[in-house]
């Protein structure tokens, strides 16, 4: 049995705010250790489950965070930029039985800890047909087309809630509850490891391939702070404004969605200038 954690860093233990996460910084340096432990541990209860195989993605900005050392010799990682699924760069090759998003946080204009969608402050909101998506939302409909099914959940208390939308049997840990955009009330490394853990052991049997969902149409919409940028998205084959400050785009398969989408919040962020964004 093989796992594949998609690993992000805004909803780890003990992070709130930018600096936390922002590559360089001190605190980003302090708080890798609680980002690494929450991935080990969620690696360990799945090795304890009885899976054979255990790989990490890094998805958080530059995908360089995790500290590869303090990881379970048995562990593999995955690190580094420009991976044709992103988040969940692996799960395309017929060989994994469930995936866990590890460190995970609500979307674009709703609340949560750092609550944002792949860009951290241009994005106020995006829709997957109709329904208002997190990277979360976004990423279980990738994998479902791979017959992957999402059997472990952690971040704040919000992002299991929309979890709950996206993978009702998935195990959920809340590593701290939200009070605002930047702020939470925060387990520590050591309660939210043995949590993660013990969650992750029990989420391996939910680790069955399942026959690969249907394919979509699906129509994404993004909503963004400012209107030049929804005009430098349309730059992208497909991409038509469809409101003010939005544009959306139809695809057959969440494979072609999601790369669409990488494409949109490159080309946004290209356009985005010092300050005023």
């Amino acid at each position: 049995m093989k796992i594949l954690i998609s690993a992000d860093m805004e909803g780890a233990t003990g992070v709130t705010w930018p600096a936390d996460v922002l590559p360089g910084t001190p605190q980003w340096e302090r708080c890798r250790s609680m980002f690494t432990s929450d991935v080990n541990a969620a690696a360990l209860g799945f090795f304890d489950g009885g899976a054979d195989e255990v790989l990490v993605n890094e998805a958080h900005w530059t995908q360089r965070n995790l500290l590869l050392e303090r990881l379970d010799e048995r562990v593999q990682m995955l690190t580094g930029r420009h991976k044709a699924l992103a988040m969940v760069e692996g799960v395309q090759h017929g060989d994994v039985d469930g995936i866990a998003f590890v460190g995970y946080h609500t979307g674009a204009g709703t609340e949560g800890v750092l609550a944002h969608t792949y860009l951290a402050n241009s994005i106020t909101g995006v829709w997957l047909n109709g329904d208002r998506a997190s990277e979360g939302w976004l990423n279980a409909h990738v994998v479902a087309e791979y017959g992957v099914p999402v059997v472990l959940v952690t971040g704040d208390d919000l992002t299991c809630v929309d979890a709950d939308g996206y993978a009702p049997a998935a195990r959920k840990v809340a590593v701290k509850d939200h009070v605002s955009r930047y702020a939470a009330v925060c387990r520590t490394p050591t309660r939210t490891a043995a949590d993660i853990r013990a969650a992750a052991k029990e989420a391996t049997a939910l680790a069955v391939r399942h026959e690969p969902a249907a394919a979509g149409p699906f129509t994404v919409e993004l909503e963004f702070d400012a209107e030049h940028l929804a005009g430098s998205a349309t730059v992208v084959p497909g991409v038509q404004p469809s409101g003010e400050r939005k544009v959306a785009y139809t695809s057959d398969t969440m494979y072609e969605a999601i790369r669409a989408f990488k494409a949109v919040t490159t080309v946004v962020s290209a356009a985005m200038e010092e300050q005023y964004g």
